[in-house]
């Protein structure tokens, strides 16, 4: 309780001085000062500050679900950031996320046209679109009333209009500033828990046969621990998780169902091709030697999730965002007890032939994500106001950083940075309580590798000083081994692609290509799992039944309209 009052006692201290700050003309309004527009530690106060208004508004809460599961229900005042953006707004909103199926829960809203204040529907955009479920947002982000949404916006507005030329959504991939490349992995990569490495002398890994032996060694030696070999991520719409390592292992980045030739530009999928033969034969040799984990087809999210905290899976192939929980809660653990890093996972730049990898996303933009007001909000203004607010750059500062003196400090040079006492304690019960999980995506926001107006990162983790502090001895030790300073430095760079991702091109509800998606991901689902679990010498029959039934589906006609989208996309950004 002391811990707490003093925390608040600072707060409250923090906020008294920075309105101070503002009487005396010190304030700084989008990260701008009277300097050239470059912040300095000597003039600027980056805590977020609480606007004075002419009449204090009235306290009002509003509905948000999220289509993505992983978090807790909350109310954003119950987090810290919330709290301070509340006072700024008298905004509180009241968050649900995503239990069970994401098409029955968005369905029932379509069916009874009653929808949450704020709905992210995650793959079930176009259902929500195509039955109306959205207003339009256009007015706010071209009205001087709401300059940050416009400023953020308004250089992408052309690429968030939906066919009718209305704008439902406000993505969450708007690069602001300059764009700051990613130190970490939260792409997709080959994982393996960093003992394996450790015992084997750290090999350089670099082909699909020599990940799969190199776990299959390990769980050989060591057969008493009752090792999990592979799992593979097959939940819901988590399929794709399963379904893409093909078009990576061909040194591809992740443009979702089709490989875009750097040369031609054609874009051809890959459901039917040898590349997903072979890595489905790579499963089912695993299988037939007992290092697959059958229950990856039955298993939910969360169960994949446990599984990978348990200490008993080996390897895996997965995004780094999608696991980022499991392995932030190995992090903190490995903090606690240095010998708890053995089983923290590391990211391998796998291809079938050891070639070029493009595992690196490049810059991009989505427009099939992101956060829409509904036809059931009950004062879309002040909602859209909140947006505004948030979008302030002091308080996307907080929402990425927090409290200067709490959280970060900033350096002689305006440079922001962490202590390693600020990096120790915030852990995920931290991040939860201070609202850092509740901000970090789901939220009209800068994207992640966009930078601040005085240059800093958006993201703690993109900042130089941040990710090398960061680093434990053990994180110093393996990255060493492998000549690199940083996780990236792993992989290749990723080579300049107009369009990416093929995956966000919007497609209408009820068009032929999103019925062929849907009917691709039913055949997927009914045969992949035959596939990996048959007995080897059925392998190739069921390979042939699916090719039959992949058949039926009009593929052309979809890669032949991918391919018209994405050259668009080229044309548009020459």
């Amino acid at each position: 309780m002391a811990k707490k009052k003093s925390f608040l006692s600072i707060l409250a201290l923090t906020v008294l001085l920075s309105l101070l700050a503002a009487c005396s003309g010190n304030n700084v309004e989008s990260g701008k000062n009277n300097n050239g527009g470059k912040s300095t530690a000597t003039t600027t106060s980056h805590t977020a500050t609480n606007a004075p208004t002419d009449k204090p508004l009235d306290k009002v809460t509003f509905t948000y679900f999220n289509g993505v599961a992983g978090k807790k229900d909350k109310n954003t005042n119950e987090t810290t950031i919330g709290k301070l953006l509340e006072d700024q707004t008298g905004v509180n909103f009241k968050m649900e996320f995503l239990v069970g199926d994401l098409n029955t829960k968005i369905g029932t809203m379509v069916a009874s046209n009653e929808y949450p204040d704020v709905l992210i529907p995650d793959a079930a955009i176009d259902k929500v679109i195509g039955s109306g479920g959205f207003i339009d947002l256009t007015k706010y982000l071209r009205d001087d009333q709401y300059p940050n949404l416009k400023r953020v916006f308004g250089p992408y507005l052309s690429q968030m209009k939906s066919s009718d030329g209305k704008i439902y959504i406000l993505p969450f991939s708007t690069v602001v500033g300059d764009y700051v490349p990613d130190p970490n992995i939260n792409q997709g990569a080959f994982w393996v828990q960093r003992r394996v490495l450790k015992e084997a002398g750290y090999p350089e890994i670099r082909t699909l046969d020599e990940y799969l032996k190199l776990v299959e060694d390990f769980v050989n030696k060591h057969k008493d621990e009752d090792l999990i070999g592979m799992v593979s991520l097959t939940h819901d719409w988590r399929f794709f998780a399963t379904a893409n390592p093909p078009m990576h292992l061909e040194g591809y980045p992740n443009d979702g169902n089709v490989i875009v030739d750097m040369t031609t530009h054609e874009a051809k999928t890959y459901s039917a091709a040898d590349s997903t033969k072979r890595w489905l034969k790579a499963l089912n040799d695993m299988n037939a030697k007992g290092l697959f984990d059958k229950a990856s087809f039955v298993d939910n999210y969360d169960q994949y999730i446990a599984k990978l905290l348990s200490h008993k899976v080996v390897g895996f192939f997965d995004y780094g965002w999608q696991f980022n929980n499991a392995q932030l809660n190995l992090k903190d653990a490995a903090r606690q007890d240095p010998a708890q890093d053995d089983y923290v996972y590391f990211p391998l730049p796998v291809t079938f032939d050891g070639g070029k990898d493009q595992y690196l996303d490049p810059p991009g933009f989505v427009n099939n994500r992101g956060a829409g007001v509904t036809v059931s909000a009950k004062d879309p203004d002040r909602i859209m106001a909140y947006f505004d607010t948030l979008l302030k750059e002091e308080n996307q500062i907080m929402k990425s950083w927090g409290i200067q003196g709490e959280t970060y400090e900033v350096d002689a040079n305006g440079r922001f940075y962490r202590t390693e006492e600020q990096i120790a304690k915030i852990d995920e019960q931290f991040r939860e309580d201070f609202g850092f999980k509740y901000y970090d995506w789901d939220w009209p926001q800068y994207a992640t590798n966009s930078s601040f107006a005085d240059g800093n990162a958006l993201s703690p983790g993109l900042q130089p000083e941040v990710f090398q502090v960061g680093l434990t001895a053990e994180d110093k030790t393996i990255l060493d081994k492998y000549g690199v300073k940083t996780y990236a430095e792993m992989f290749a760079a990723p080579d300049d692609r107009p369009w990416f991702p093929a995956w966000g091109i919007p497609k209408e509800q009820g068009s032929a290509q999103q019925i062929w998606e849907t009917r691709k991901d039913e055949v997927t689902k009914k045969y992949f799992p035959q596939l990996v679990l048959a007995d080897p010498s059925k392998f190739d029959a069921i390979w042939d039944d699916y090719l039959k039934a992949f058949g039926k589906l009009d593929t052309a006609d979809y890669e032949a309209w991918t391919t018209a989208e994405v050259k668009k996309l080229i044309d548009l950004k020459k």
